[in-house]
């Protein structure tokens, strides 16, 4: 019977409604008496480093997460963390770069609706993340929801109130659950585990809209250790005529600052060769080009990257595939 370690960590499968709305209040052991039919095949521990909305979940969350698997990680076959959907692609991806190669499940679940509801998709989800976890052939950090088993650097959250919340960006589901048991698409060799847990949170987002002005650098410049821009289509730099935003950007990066290009688009990626104002962009230094990459992953990537790594081992870095995260 496999030994499985659940952190929880909050959410709305652990939310009741105190009169202001919804805040997380059930316990670990609460939810896991939700699901009494996973004790057939596995045995459950529960831990609860905290209970909070995923609004108000970051990098020090993920990792005090991440170190937690890491010190307990040759006393469970597999790990289950309940998690608020706000933020679980986040989390998700995070973990994908701060436990690496994991040849045991990582399993992220939680559901749109309470577990102290009746009726709701909590309890299926919490049944298929353990029934997941606790295959012969899991591995990796997924997300179960809804009954697809999604990469974790793969996953985004699509929908903010149907069941089916998550989706799999430009690649398809590791497995689909099926009566409880998974049915699989993809299936991965083996490796060993690596460890890290650092995170630097100096990156910073910016979504162009039309009309925005290149004084935001005046911002920019001090505050951040990476820029990910998030352009519109297949990637490019408005000109606006006077070539602000062009001007500005080759200063940040002469800084020694990290630029990343990603597209407001959820499917398909970035292009930067296919239009001028992407290869004008490509002109200004050094920029990262996400491709296919989710923006969370992009997001967690360069706060691991950023953590131990300058120069060119960045761009070598980022471009090496990581829980299948770029292609």
């Amino acid at each position: 019977m496999k030994k499985i370690l659940m952190i929880a960590t909050g959410g709305t499968i652990a939310s009741k409604n105190n009169g202001d709305g919804l805040t997380p209040a059930l316990t670990s052991k609460e939810l896991l008496d939700c699901v009494p039919e996973i004790a057939r095949f596995c045995q459950v521990t529960t831990v609860q480093p905290f209970n909070l909305d995923s609004t108000d979940v970051g990098p020090r969350h993920w990792r005090e997460i991440a170190a937690i698997i890491e010190r307990d990680y040759a006393l469970y076959d597999g790990f289950v963390i309940t998690h608020g959907t706000d933020t679980m692609a986040y989390t998700a991806a995070a973990l994908s770069y701060l436990v690496q190669n994991s040849p045991k499940p990582i399993v992220l679940t939680g559901s749109q609706k309470s577990a102290y509801l009746r009726d709701t998709d909590a309890r299926k989800n919490l049944a298929d993340a353990f029934a997941f976890c606790a295959d012969d052939d899991a591995f990796g950090v997924h997300i179960v929801f809804d009954g697809n088993v999604i990469l974790g650097a793969r996953a985004k959250k699509t929908r903010t109130h149907s069941y089916n919340a998550f989706s799999s960006v430009d690649y398809p589901n590791t497995a689909i659950m099926r009566d409880g048991k998974p049915f699989y698409y993809i299936k991965e060799a083996k490796g060993e585990p690596k460890f890290y847990n650092a995170l630097d949170t100096g990156v910073f987002v910016l979504k162009m809209i039309p009309g925005l002005n290149a004084d935001i650098f005046d911002y920019l410049d001090g505050h951040c250790d990476a820029l990910v821009i998030e352009s519109f289509g297949t990637g490019g730099l408005p000109d606006y005529g006077d070539g602000a935003f062009f001007k500005r950007l080759t200063r940040f990066l002469s800084l020694g600052k990290t630029v990343a290009l990603t597209t407001q688009v959820e499917r398909e990626g970035s292009s930067l060769e296919t239009y001028e104002v992407g290869r004008k962009l490509l002109k200004c230094g050094s920029v990262l080009e996400a491709r296919c990459m989710t923006l969370e992953s992009v997001v967690a990537k360069l706060m691991w990257i950023l953590s131990f790594a300058d120069g060119d081992d960045v761009e070598r870095l980022f471009y090496t595939p990581i829980g299948k995260d770029i292609f």
